[in-house]
């Protein structure tokens, strides 16, 4: 996100949700990489601030015929950009970080959180408090965990902390080794589902 146009971005997002009748999801994030992010042009201390920006000027892009955005970091007059989202309003947005500011910018512009792994103590509560402040509720949230846990009593752990979407890791080797390790997702995914 950080390193690409917005307004670029906002119709190859918005061309690809097209084209798949509405499924896309848009997973964000500001980065980690100084050098990388500042080859593009963008400051790593503000890369929260640019990624804010960036999202709300797509989402201004989705949901408007003339859509104008004016920031610190992104600015444009108005604009007409084609074709619209199928989903109302643009893709949901997935926020990816495990910072402890994470929660007030899911409230502000999100539609779910993405975090890697797993959830340190206290995060749900942090989490509630901050859609609460603006009027939003978890219930109306995706949450995802990215590099779901393999191990059945783990998973489940997370599915009772309410993450409801799960994205598995697969290894990076030949059909040897991916496809069994596909075939071992696919069972600890039907045990879950049952369980459910």
């Amino acid at each position: 996100m950080i390193e690409r146009d917005p307004i670029t971005l906002a119709k190859e997002v918005a061309s690809l949700d097209l084209l798949s009748n509405g499924r896309v999801v848009l997973g964000v994030g500001a980065g980690w990489n100084r050098e990388e992010m500042e080859n593009h042009g963008a400051n790593f201390r503000n890369r929260w601030k640019i990624v804010r920006e960036k999202v709300l000027a797509m989402q201004a892009i989705w949901r408007n015929d003339a859509a104008e955005f004016h920031g610190e970091f992104v600015n444009f007059d108005p604009i007409w950009s084609w074709p619209k989202p199928v989903q109302a309003g643009g893709p949901p947005i997935w926020i990816g970080a495990n910072s402890p500011w994470v929660f007030d910018r899911i409230a502000e512009y999100a539609d779910g959180w993405m975090p890697i792994g797993g959830l340190g103590s206290g995060n749900m509560e942090r989490l509630q408090s901050a859609l609460e402040a603006r009027g939003r509720r978890v219930a109306d949230l995706d949450l995802a965990l990215f590099g779901a846990p393999a191990d059945y009593d783990t998973l489940m752990g997370r599915i009772d902390q309410g993450f409801d979407e799960l994205v598995f890791t697969l290894p990076d080797r030949g059909a040897d080794d991916v496809l069994p390790a596909l075939d071992r997702l696919a069972a600890l995914a039907e045990r879950a589902r049952r369980r459910a």
